[in-house]
């Protein structure tokens, strides 16, 4: 009796992928969920250690200055006049908005770094993603120093930008996908740092949430920070599920893909 050999692809076609469902974390992916767990811990733990902070001057110049950008932006767009901005590494950041709308402006700074920390979080799913976002880090390093004169800080930030370019040749660029998802903990979780800065550091211009506070007297610097900090969680969370279901491709597919743009 003859047998019928099941029905198979055209000659010449490959067969189709197994259904993978979207939310189902491939192996790389998981790496990526641990990996931004860890890097919460770690930027916690340096930002607050004396010494060792100092280390991290130009992301955090990076991060409080594009803090301060959203501040600047929201209080432009509202008729405000800026008066006077300040960034640094030690003292944090500041700006001084004369009219536009304060309702407006104070919330712009967190919500700018947690988006823009969202989207950073994604390059460390995608090497095409990081290779674009790597362009702005790179401008965004440099930026800051214009109102930095710390010797060190300027050294530390010819570090930083020489091992993003550096990235760019390890692995075909793959070192830049935790480059970025680094910087994307950094600035989604940013409350938390400026809480820390505020309660460890005393340093001279106040948290966002301690100007809420000053803002709106009965409710209290700590309730703002637990309010932002539950935000910032879940825009973190919603991140990563669209990380979890955009990004799918393996790492040979991931390789040619980022190999199409700037290839290394």
């Amino acid at each position: 009796m003859s047998q019928v050999s099941p029905a198979g692809p055209p000659a010449g076609v490959l067969p189709s992928p197994p259904y993978t469902p979207p939310l189902s974390p491939t192996h790389d992916q998981v790496v990526v969920l641990y990996v931004t767990v860890v890097y919460a811990v770690v930027i916690f733990g340096i930002w607050n250690i004396p010494g060792a902070r100092t280390l991290i001057n130009p992301l955090k110049l990076f991060t409080i200055g594009w803090h301060e950008l959203c501040h600047i932006i929201a209080a432009i767009l509202t008729g405000g006049t800026i008066v006077s901005v300040t960034i640094d590494p030690y003292l944090g950041g500041a700006t001084l908005v004369e009219g536009g709308k304060p309702s407006i402006i104070l919330p712009a700074g967190y919500l700018g770094s947690t988006i823009f920390g969202g989207v950073f979080i994604l390059g460390g799913f995608d090497t095409l993603v990081a290779k674009i976002l790597s362009f702005v880090l790179g401008l965004g390093l440099v930026t800051p120093l214009v109102l930095v004169r710390d010797k060190l800080t300027m050294l530390l930030t010819l570090l930083y930008e020489g091992l993003l370019v550096g990235f760019w040749f390890v692995g075909h660029a793959q070192a830049l996908r935790w480059y970025c998802l680094f910087v994307g903990v950094m600035n989604v979780f940013f409350v938390v740092w400026d809480i820390a800065d505020d309660k460890f550091f005393r340093k001279a211009n106040d948290s966002d949430c301690t100007q809420f506070h000053i803002m709106f007297p009965r409710i209290s610097a700590h309730f703002w920070a637990c309010v932002w900090l539950i935000f910032e969680i879940g825009v973190c969370i919603a991140f990563l599920f669209i990380g979890l279901v955009s990004f799918k491709l393996s790492t040979e597919n991931m390789n040619a893909e980022a190999a199409n743009f700037l290839p290394t």
